[in-house]
């Protein structure tokens, strides 16, 4: 059995679980990278300057992580299941981070969320659509309606 060989044609239950294992690894590389607050907050207290709790390095394996599971799962599944696969336990997470914390007196979390998510999707199925050029293509998976360039 190929780590790359195509879902589609593996048990219901082998498809389930390799999808739950990509949306387990999406969350943990989300909790792994990313503080619970989001939130900006002084470095001290009655500090004036504000300072994110989040690294640039922190952000960048968080990106790493999550591009290298699209296109995983781009070259492996079905394009529709990237999303929910992928893009959806982060930002699930995120979601669920701002909204448990008390906002500030302008919150404009909502807004932040739908733009980061709606990035980030866009990222991950383009990552994914990409990475859906380089599956191979076998002669008896084109007779039996496997993969093709154009699936």
């Amino acid at each position: 059995m190929n780590a790359l060989s195509p879902l589609r044609g593996r048990p219901a239950a082998e498809r389930l679980a390799t999808r739950l294992l990509g949306a387990g690894l999406a969350a943990a590389a989300y909790l792994l990278f990313l503080p619970w607050d989001l939130r900006n907050r002084a470095e001290t207290p009655g500090a004036i300057n504000e300072t994110s709790p989040v690294s640039d390095a922190d952000i960048a394996f968080l990106v790493a992580t999550v591009l290298a599971l699209a296109a995983y799962f781009g070259l492996r599944d079905r394009l529709r299941w990237t999303l929910p696969v992928v893009a959806v336990p982060p930002a699930a997470l995120l979601f669920t981070s701002f909204a448990t914390h008390e906002p500030p007196d302008a919150s404009i979390w909502p807004v932040a969320w739908a733009v980061f998510v709606m990035a980030g999707c866009a990222v991950v199925l383009a990552v994914a659509g990409f990475a859906r050029q380089f599956r191979v293509e076998s002669a008896s998976a084109r007779g039996a309606g496997g993969w093709s360039r154009s699936a």
